[in-house]
């Protein structure tokens, strides 16, 4: 292949102003993929780690990754929780390669070098050497302070029960971080109820990280693309709908209320994926009870950048963590919960709901193979570029779904990171 081809340019330019026109380059510049790594995932930016329910005990850890790097999060025995890098101080081995467990300390088998929970060294073997025929042998140099040799520690913010890090000490606060507007939807899930774990998904998907993080900013597709949204009207365009970003445009909520809307057909007609004549095997599927805490939107779809997507989806609410690794796929892994307080039928219901997404859901298998087609087309033609001028040109706010708005915030905010 040509050197010269935009996939390996690293001298490649955002063409013109403005962020309604996204270059294919984006989703394709292995160079501008590395650098997205450094500025969003280790550097100046909260990414997810969990749920303080994954970790509910003295000694449990769950592995994970903040871009590509992976982390462990642990709770210690005085009920503290740290993030800590899964890289082994003295060769660098990735030492923990269990999903989660329990345990007292971490150990990397290699030559069993031991730390605390918290990542302090607190064990080298034969630190002092080996005493053979009357002399040591070996051993650490004297001036070796464990101290300063120990895990590579992040700096962590809970709210809520999730917990979030960062490996840059230095970041804002988190709350300053997501601002007044979207803290206000965070609150709204998060509130302070003891969170009930009730399983995972975890899929592959051969498309750029970015892609995802577009997917849950556009309401323009899910009443096109999804047979369950326009079909049963879970999410219809003239629903009453909201579009919420912070200051800097980087994280966005998009917010509906199902029922609101007018005549189907005014907003069916034409639409492939309006199946008129689909009946619901399992009724099941679409129980829905309102909850106190919803207040009046039945979805609430709110995308932290860079790395997590909280849903809520009628009565199923899960976490999407987006996981990179490679400028071309990532791995996105579902984090389906309750509440402590839900009854037995509540949580069967949650269950029930979250058939509707994950990898083989009656909705989200749809953006998984649409996000894989366009990653086709941009390797295809990374010279192009994308229109994303669906409602204007502009970043603001708005109280309609036939927008591209949150999309071109996004990318705003991207080239003032990315120096485009």
């Amino acid at each position: 292949m040509d050197r010269a081809h935009p996939i390996f340019d690293t001298t490649a330019s955002w063409p013109g102003e403005g962020s309604s026109r996204v270059p294919f380059w984006a989703y394709t510049s292995e160079a501008h993929y590395k650098r997205e790594l450094e500025r969003f995932f280790y550097a100046k930016h909260w990414c997810y780690v969990g749920l303080d329910a994954e970790i509910p005990e003295a000694g449990d850890f769950k592995r994970t990754v903040i871009g590509e790097r992976s982390v462990i999060m642990t709770r210690d025995h005085d009920g503290e929780i740290h993030v800590v890098e899964n890289v082994c101080a003295h060769r660098g081995m990735r030492f923990c390669r269990e999903n989660r467990g329990r345990a007292k300390e971490l150990l990397c088998p290699y030559h069993q070098w031991t730390y605390s929970l918290k990542g302090d060294l607190q064990g080298v073997p034969f630190r002092r050497g080996v005493r053979k025929d009357g002399k040591i042998n070996g051993g650490m140099p004297a001036d070796f302070k464990p101290s300063e040799n120990g895990l590579t520690q992040l700096k962590v913010a809970r709210r809520g029960g999730v917990v979030f890090a960062s490996f840059d000490h230095d970041v804002e606060p988190f709350e300053e971080f997501l601002g007044p507007t979207i803290l206000e939807y965070f609150d709204r899930v998060f509130n302070g109820r003891t969170l009930k774990l009730l399983g995972y998904r975890k899929q592959r998907i051969p498309g750029n990280w970015k892609l995802m993080q577009e997917n849950i900013k556009d309401p323009y597709h899910p009443g096109l693309l999804h047979t369950w949204f326009s079909t049963f009207g879970l999410w219809r365009a003239d629903n009453d709908s909201q579009l919420k970003m912070d200051a800097h445009f980087r994280h966005a909520a998009m917010i509906s209320t199902r029922g609101k809307g007018g005549k189907v057909a005014e907003v069916t007609a034409g639409v492939d994926s309006f199946k008129e004549s689909m009946k619901l095997n399992d009724p099941r599927l679409i129980d829905i009870v309102h909850e106190e805490w919803w207040g009046e939107p039945t979805v609430v779809m709110t995308t932290i950048f860079p790395s997590v997507i909280l849903q809520q989806q009628v009565n199923s609410v899960s976490t999407r963590h987006i996981q990179p690794n490679g400028h071309g796929s990532f791995d996105f892994v579902w984090t389906h919960f309750g509440f402590e307080e839900d009854d037995d039928a509540m949580t069967q219901r949650r269950l029930i709901q979250a058939n509707l997404f994950g990898p083989a859901g009656f909705v989200s298998a749809d953006d998984g193979e649409v996000i894989e087609w366009s990653q086709e087309g941009f390797e295809q033609k990374p010279s192009h570029r994308t229109l994303v001028e669906m409602g204007g040109t502009d970043t603001a706010d708005a109280d309609h779904m036939v927008t591209e708005t949150l999309i071109r915030g996004m990318y705003a905010y991207w080239r003032k990171v990315m120096g485009e």
